[in-house]
């Protein structure tokens, strides 16, 4: 009996204790509630394509990134750290501008893994402090694909006539690579599951979970479904792979993460890609024609902004939404291959006021949408002019959680905490983005500094001077070149990027090595030589 009676009593006990143990997985050290996040990243979503960044000049209705607008905080100079997106998503998810790896272009076709697997990363740093971590969607940003030594040419050939089939040795390979497993991926990175498509308009045409393809890819993508700002390189495909499915299935994936991780103890990291309005321009029959412009990617804009709908109505419905920070932000500019000179002539303008496209230097190639949204912390409705950049999230996280980084993490990161509780003050008085061909550009306060000719990417466009300065307060639009008339100016900032360069890093602290001797450096000397 005194037996059954101290079992009686240790039950009520040990649900308390139970109880304390999840309350507490919420909470940091200091008993601060620590918030769920969910990362929301467009690809080639423009400036101007959201309407309320682009209410005069702009034609596309986007009412689900609006209404996060509103309800949330805007941010007008904000900028990714490149034109194109593998670059732009390592300084996201490291907090460390991509140029110091020595990589300008995006990863390419199978390529290894841009991001060191020793580096900390935002779902590591968040895995630290107990969160559950996980990415669906678009991640380019390499594997260690186990393509055997010697056989890349066979596994990667294309067929030369009409046949869409493979031969049996590439057929074979295929099925020895895609059987395996795929390290170097997003769960060796921090995240603790995934799933998407690499790239949506590349090969391998099929989901990946976690590290493995779900089925073997056995056939060519059928190549009808090739160019026409559809798929862009033909390579192995699943027999009736459809590129329509794609964003459907991420938001399917997305809405049941988020239902299930806000029954769960533990806060949540949900970083979602997404692969639209990225080609390929594979728009739903729902989607077809609702913007009226005649032109896909218009279309593929308006099914981008009803599937962020959809996730936040999930996160809503989960009874998650008022302890969860939301960031939606693109990668970089809209590319201006999917029509962007139709669109303008229709008064819709892609890149707003700015200058340039997707790969660019110029803003149109790295100044982007940025809102946030945290109920409780940020001011409903709020709009800041002050400067940022998308690396900035790991040092915002780390101070969230009161986390001091170590020196060699978030060397180009400065915390916007201070500004999403309502200050109007400058973080940071300089930011570095790059063009796609390795052409940077400083900003310093309102000025502009670009280290070299012309855009750095695909639009045309030189006036002849060796390097280009703008004061954006001025001349957003980057129409006149003030490079001859100040070259004090040209030569201070000249300094500046050294100083950047030879830190290893742009925040206070230890000094740290760039991966490579960065090849640029150079021409900041030719600048100053031209003063």
């Amino acid at each position: 009996m005194k037996k059954q009676n101290r079992m009686t009593g240790a039950i009520p006990a040990l649900r308390t204790c139970l109880l304390a143990v999840l309350f507490l997985a919420g909470r940091d050290a200091a008993g601060a509630v620590k918030p769920n996040i969910l990362m929301i990243l467009a690809d080639d979503l423009g400036y101007g394509d959201v309407s309320c960044y682009n209410p005069r000049r702009g034609k596309i209705s986007t009412p689900n990134i609006d209404r996060l607008a509103a309800q949330g905080f805007r941010f007008t100079d904000a900028h990714s750290s490149s034109g194109v997106c593998s670059p732009s998503r390592y300084a996201l998810l490291t907090g460390r501008y991509h140029w110091r790896t020595g990589k300008a272009g995006i990863v390419g076709l199978f390529g290894p893994p841009m991001i060191a697997a020793e580096r900390l990363t935002l779902p590591r740093l968040l895995q630290q402090h107990g969160y559950r971590t996980a990415a669906v969607g678009k991640w380019h940003l390499g594997w260690n694909w186990p393509i055997p030594p010697g056989e890349a040419e066979a596994f990667k050939a294309v067929p030369g006539d009409e046949s869409e089939a493979p031969e049996d040795r590439q057929r074979l390979l295929w099925q020895s690579v895609f059987s395996r497993t795929l390290p170097g991926g997003p769960t060796t990175r921090g995240f603790q599951s995934y799933f998407g498509t690499d790239v949506p308009n590349w090969p391998p045409y099929c989901f990946i979970e976690n590290d493995r393809t779900i089925g073997i890819p056995s056939v060519f993508l059928p190549k009808r479904l090739i160019g026409g700002n559809m798929a862009s390189l033909q390579g192995p495909a699943l027999p009736g792979w459809m590129l329509e499915d794609i964003l459907p299935a991420l938001a399917d994936r997305a809405c049941d993460f988020l239902r299930d991780a806000a029954r769960r103890p533990e806060p949540f990291f949900l970083y979602l890609p997404l692969t639209s309005p990225h080609t390929p321009l594979a728009v739903n029959r729902d989607w077809r024609g609702k913007s009226g412009l005649n032109n896909p990617y218009a279309d593929l804009v308006m099914e981008t902004d009803a599937v962020v709908g959809r996730v936040l109505a999930a996160l809503e419905e989960s009874g998650a939404a008022d302890r969860t920070l939301v960031l939606f932000t693109s990668d970089n500019g809209c590319s201006p291959n999917i029509g962007a000179a139709d669109l303008e002539k229709q008064g819709h303008f892609p890149s707003g006021p700015f200058r340039g496209y997707k790969s660019d230097v110029w803003e149109g190639g790295h100044r982007v949408p940025f809102l946030v949204r945290w109920p409780g912390v940020v001011r409903p409705g709020g709009v800041s002019r002050q400067p940022v950049h998308q690396a900035d999230w790991m040092a915002t996280l780390a101070e969230i959680l009161g986390q001091r980084l170590p020196a060699a993490a978030g060397e180009d990161s400065f915390s916007l905490l201070p500004l999403l509780r309502g200050k109007d003050k400058p973080l940071r008085d300089h930011m570095v983005s790059q063009s796609i061909r390795g052409l940077l550009a400083l900003r310093f306060g309102s000025w502009k500094l670009i280290f070299g000719k012309g855009s750095g990417g695909w639009t045309q466009g030189d006036d002849g001077l060796p390097g280009q300065l703008y004061n954006l307060d001025r001349d957003p639009g980057e129409t006149i070149n003030l490079f001859a008339e100040q070259p004090g100016t040209v030569r201070k900032l000249s300094r500046q990027m050294e100083k950047l360069v030879e830190s290893g890093r742009s925040t206070p602290g230890r000094k740290q090595k760039n991966d490579v001797p960065i090849p640029w450096a150079y021409r900041m000397a030719d600048l100053k030589g031209s003063n």
